[in-house]
């Protein structure tokens, strides 16, 4: 007698739902009509703005089971099995950390109901692993639900897709898969640490170093290699006075490890809700935010800027040391980063001219998240982009309304405040007479300070923003601090940016692995470590001071900084590969991992004046044989 084969429903067709109504959906790609998804960005699942993953993987589903049932999701992931290797979810509501904990398939820690069950990957979950979630926990067996295995409708009622059996001895609980080619590696549960829970893995010191290499000089970089009729390539031609990458050789690349890789997503994503943390913190707090130099005046829009922030940023920007010992944050530019034209739009087109196939580039994805990141933000149709006249933001800001763009958005870009007035009613307009309501800017809030600084007297009753000037003179402030105008990146982001976060940071997580000890002033284990002294809202590198345990001053930058408060840093000097200093950093777009780059120089400091450095992702086989 035959067996009836049912065949796999088109992708997307709702199978069933899981326990608290979850949908359940076909996840058959060989289905896929190219037409309904033309596009990565058409794959991304959003419950309202809340990204849940991609269309319909398994970790879309379980993120989304989390979320609706819970409240909770856990952070972006490259593969399914790397959610094992997390140890803390995000309250979606207030961005809190909560402890996430993984038990071994075999503990003495039992699966429960609202787990999640990862597997490694290899076999039927080659690749990517597979993440499922226990609904039933029975005698002898345990009810799952998951996406991207089954591919057909449910029975009427039946709320998981797969029963896998539980056998329990005296040694512990252990799960057999339903395909015999697989390894469940065990269950997450929402608790506290206990005897029975793993560490969380370090990735190996062989998998954390840089990697120098160079092409094979075939010429490809003698003619002109640039566009000079698209107006980004030729913004940046301008800027950099000529078709190159940087200083050095054109023919010169580095490369890190996919485990590198891997580090470095969880650590931004880990990092970014951590600073949330911290500024919730610093804002609660009178006395810590007093550290930060904000005139006091501006103290209430911060905090209104703060619990309006849901959908509000768009990208900033981590820096790290990243070698053998490990992975260290220095800081994050969460306020006004850059690089992301260089990484997202010019270096990619060096690879292609260069002829470079061998890995990946950590940076090929980082315009569509931003595309993305803005069509689920809160900007309206039309954004105001806001630059200085510094030839790097011509191309850095053309990155952007190219996003936007994408996104869908209606943009116009502003050198410094030309074309910029009053109306008859004193609202803000540009020269076609639009009004001013969304901005995306390139100054930090710094030089608003700045500015407020100079017009803010102790006792005013209200922040000097002009509505006319008889010779329609127009300020920063009166731009990026009116009311009706919503900013990106917003104000609270002056917290996470300024460097005074960093000893706050250290109190609340001390010793934890991507954090570097920082006081705000220097005690017996700094002067033992060694110490970098920051200027707490200094930016691009500027006055920096490096100290040696013996107190020798390793290097020093000069800049616009100096009579601003420092703070102390544990000194952790950037590795040195191929005669250069290189600071791996990270983009954060809409609070999770987009991308990343590589930068270098000559001296240990890292500035704006800084190159970037082409940077390519290898497997780990290849890494280890480069």
């Amino acid at each position: 007698m035959s067996v009836q084969v049912i065949p796999a429903s088109p992708f997307g067709t709702l199978l069933g739902y899981a326990p608290g109504g979850i949908a359940i959906y076909s996840s058959d790609y060989a289905s896929i009509n190219p037409q309904d998804y033309p596009d990565d960005t058409a794959f991304r699942s959003y419950l309202g703005r809340e990204y849940m993953g991609y269309k319909w993987q398994c970790v879309e589903f379980a993120r989304r089971y989390l979320y609706l049932n819970y409240g909770l999701v856990f952070t972006d992931v490259a593969m399914a099995y790397e959610i094992f290797s997390l140890r803390f979810l995000r309250q979606v509501i207030n961005d809190a950390i909560v402890p996430l904990q993984a038990f071994p398939n075999g503990s003495q820690q039992a699966p429960h109901a609202g787990a999640l069950l990862i597997w490694q990957q290899g076999g039927e979950f080659q690749h990517t692993g597979h993440v499922a979630i226990i609904t039933e926990v029975l005698a002898d067996k345990v009810r799952i639900a998951e996406q991207n295995v089954i591919h057909v409708p449910l029975p009427s009622g039946q709320q998981w897709t797969r029963e896998l059996a539980l056998t329990v001895t005296e040694n512990g609980y252990c799960l057999q898969d339903s395909f015999d080619d697989t390894e469940i590696l065990g269950w997450m549960i929402q608790t506290a640490p206990n005897q029975y829970s793993l560490p969380q893995p370090i990735t190996t010191a062989e998998k954390m170093g840089i990697h120098p290499a160079s092409l094979v000089d075939r010429g490809q970089f003698k003619a002109n290699w640039l566009n000079p009729h698209d107006p980004l390539q030729q913004a940046y031609i301008s800027a950099m006075h000529g078709h190159c990458i940087n200083r050095g050789s054109p023919y010169r690349y580095f490369s890190i490890s996919e485990s590198a890789e891997h580090e470095l997503v969880r650590a931004t994503n880990e990092l970014h809700l951590m600073y949330l943390h911290a500024t919730d913190k610093v804002l609660k707090d009178d006395q810590l935010l007093s550290r930060f130099n904000i005139p006091k005046i501006l103290w209430p829009r911060l905090r209104l800027s703060w619990q309006n922030r849901r959908y509000e940023t768009i990208t900033g920007r981590l820096d790290f040391c990243m070698d053998e010992r490990g992975l260290k944050v220095y800081e994050y530019n969460a306020d006004s980063a850059s690089c992301h034209a260089e990484t997202g739009a010019i270096l990619p087109l060096w690879a292609a001219q260069a002829g470079l196939q061998l890995g990946t580039d950590p940076g090929a994805n980082l315009l569509d998240n931003l595309v993305d990141c803005w069509k689920h933000s809160k900007a309206p149709a039309f954004v105001h982009l806001m630059q200085d006249n510094a030839s790097e933001e011509n191309y850095h800001t053309l990155f952007m309304q190219q996003a936007l763009t994408q996104a869908g958005f209606q943009s116009k870009i502003i050198h410094g405040l030309e074309g910029l007035q009053w109306d008859a009613y004193g609202r803000l307009v540009d020269d076609e007479n639009r009004q001013v309501r969304c901005v995306w800017k390139t100054w930090a809030w710094e030089t608003v300070l700045e500015q407020m600084r100079q017009e803010y007297e102790e006792g005013d009753i209200a922040l000097p923003i002009r509505t006319g000037h008889p010779q329609n003179k127009m300020r920063l402030i009166d731009v990026l601090l009116r009311p009706e105008v919503m900013v990106f990146e917003p104000l609270w982001t002056l917290i996470p940016s300024n460097k005074a976060i960093l000893p706050v940071l250290w109190s609340l997580f001390p010793g934890h692995r991507y954090l570097l000890a920082a006081e705000f002033e220097v005690n017996e284990q700094l002067q033992q470590s060694g110490y970098a002294r920051k200027p707490i809202a200094g930016r691009c590198g500027d006055n920096i001071k490096l100290v040696g345990h013996t107190e020798q001053v390793l290097d020093r930058t000069d800049g616009r900084f100096a009579e601003q408060d420092n703070i102390y840093q544990q000194l952790w000097c950037l590795p040195k590969v191929a005669d250069l200093y290189l600071q791996v950093c990270t983009f954060t777009v809409g609070g999770h991992y987009g991308g990343a780059c590589l930068r270098g120089d000559s001296s240990r400091v890292i500035t704006g004046d800084s190159d970037l450095q082409p940077l390519r992702i290898l497997a780990d086989c290849d890494f280890a044989q480069d």
